[in-house]
Order: structure tokens, then C-alpha cells, then sequence
């Protein structure tokens, strides 16, 4: 036998191309994992041909069963791939295991080429399936690692979305801005709450801020701190800060903690501070007649 480990894998999948492909979306369908609900059968045989052409182009840059390293530069076009596949599949829903399974199926169609081909070479024939089991197997955990990866992303980008929603600085009037809080605050959001804010100041030319509480349904120490730094932050940008929503409860809860609110102008209604925002700036709301 004069091929050496990796050489009959790869005459394989070049000689078999075709009918590797047509074993490995048979495979896939078997075992319950080619999700043809969320892709068409165009699109599943594009993903798999994509996938076996990378992995043919690996094994021809020189990856052999001693030094195979998936980091090498002779995988760089396969990760590429799989990164792609692996984000338009976890896109549309399939699960980590799913993905997992789906690379894994590949296995079978080449194991059983191998056993026809290297039968009588039981030497070659165990090289060759430690090298493409190894090859595969870690194909399955770095697509699980991009999988987890991309999860993450969008588990950050939605979390900043969300905090982006929560924390929304709206004009209400020419010169005036309102940042209604609502829930917990602790430093992290206070932060970006206070970025933010300055930011949108700084943007729309505002006089006049006003930070609504009637969302908030506790104050202590540290939210009322952060709320004063908020306060004093916006008269170095050259704004005037309003605090509303002050209710009953908050009030008494401020006044036993000891919180000083100094030259901050509070209110106990929105209402009530936008009528001293829009008085502040020039504004007087007023009754029209009845005619």
C-alpha cells in the first residue's frame, strides 16, 4: 500500500465528491438533524459542498494525521466556512447539538469508503480514521465555539438595546429633555445613563433636563447618589436639572438616608416639571378661552 495516512481520504473525497455529499445529507437526514424546515434542499447541499471543498482544500495544503492543527494556516479556508455556516444556522435556530450532529454525520460516508478501500491494509485503514475522526471531531467543538460565540454577541447587543429602551432621552419641547428611569440603578447603568444624557445635551443644545423617578420604585444610598452626580453633571454642561416623580415614599426614604439634594429642583409629578422646564426656557402653558 503505498499511500500514505490522509492520502485515501482525500482521493476519496475528490474521487467521490458527489456521492459524498448525497451520503452525508442522507446521514444527516437519519438522524434527524438536516432541518429541512428551516432550509431549503438547495441550501443544504450548498452548505455541505461548501464545507467538503474546504476540507478538501486543507488536506491538500499539507495537514497530516501527526500534525494536524485546526489553527494552521491550512484550515483557514474551512474556519472561514464553517464560521459562515455555523452563523446562518444558528441564525434560523438550530441548536448547538444540531450543529454539532451536522458535521458529525460526515463521518459515516467516508469511514465506510475507507473500509472498502483500505480492507486488506488494516494498518492504513486505523491511521486514516484516527486523522479524519480527529479532523471532524474538532470541526464539531469549533463550531460550537463560534456558535457560543455568536450567542454571546447577540445576548450583549440585545442587552444594550434593551438598556438603550430603558434609559431613552426624549425632547420634549424645544430646549428641554426628559430621561424617564425605570427599575434598578446601579453604577454600570448610571454611567451609561449619564453618557448618554450629556451626549444628547450636548447634541439638541438643551437648557433644561428632567430625570423622572416615577418608574424608579426605590431609592437608597447609591441611586440617590448617582442621581445627584447626574444633576451636578448637567450644570457643568451648562443645563438647568430638574428631578420629578418624587413620591411619598421616595421622599421619606431620601430624608432618612440623609440624602441632601442641595440646589437640585425637585418635583412630585412630571407634570409639574415640565411646566417649570417650559417656564424656565420662556414657555407658559396656558387655558385657551372657550369661544
Amino acid at each position: 500500500m503505498s499511500e500514505t495516512a490522509t492520502e485515501t481520504v482525500l482521493t476519496i473525497l475528490q474521487n467521490d465528491f458527489e456521492e459524498i455529499i448525497d451520503a452525508w445529507i442522507s446521514t444527516q437526514s437519519d438522524e434527524g438533524v438536516q432541518r429541512t424546515d428551516l432550509f431549503s434542499h438547495k441550501e443544504g447541499r450548498e452548505q455541505t459542498s461548501v464545507l467538503v471543498r474546504a476540507l478538501i482544500v486543507g488536506i491538500e495544503k499539507g495537514a497530516t494525521g501527526d500534525r494536524f492543527d485546526l489553527s494552521s494556516d491550512a484550515w483557514a479556508e474551512l474556519r472561514s466556512v464553517l464560521v459562515d455556516v455555523t452563523k446562518e444556522r444558528s441564525s434560523r435556530g438550530v441548536s448547538p447539538s444540531d450543529m454539532a450532529s451536522f458535521v458529525l454525520a460526515l463521518k459515516a460516508p467516508v469511514f465506510y469508503r475507507l473500509k472498502d478501500k483500505l480492507a486488506k491494509y488494516p494498518t492504513n485503514l486505523v491511521e486514516e480514521i484516527w486523522f479524519f475522526s480527529r479532523v471532524i471531531d474538532a470541526f464539531a467543538v469549533y463550531c460550537t465555539e463560534v456558535f457560543i460565540a455568536e450567542r454571546d454577541r447577540i445576548i450583549e447587543q440585545q442587552r444594550d438595546q434593551m438598556q438603550e429602551l430603558s434609559t431613552p432621552v426624549v425632547e420634549l419641547w424645544d430646549k428641554v429633555l426628559t430621561l424617564p428611569l425605570i427599575g434598578t440603578m446601579d453604577s454600570a447603568r448610571a454611567q451609561e445613563v449619564m453618557e448618554n444624557l450629556l451626549e444628547t445635551i450636548l447634541r439638541r443644545q438643551a437648557e433644561v433636563v428632567i430625570v423622572d423617578l416615577t418608574g424608579v420604585q426605590t431609592v437608597d444610598t447609591q441611586v440617590a447618589q448617582h442621581m445627584l452626580r447626574m444633576a451636578a453633571a448637567v450644570r457643568l454642561m451648562g443645563a438647568q436639572c430638574i428631578i420629578s416623580g418624587i413620591s411619598p415614599t421616595i421622599a421619606q426614604t431620601m430624608v432618612q438616608l440623609g440624602v441632601d439634594v442641595g440646589e437640585v429642583t425637585t418635583r412630585s409629578t412630571i407634570r409639574s416639571g415640565l411646566a417649570d422646564a417650559l417656564n424656565r426656557v420662556g414657555y407658559e402653558i396656558t387655558r385657551k378661552k372657550d369661544r
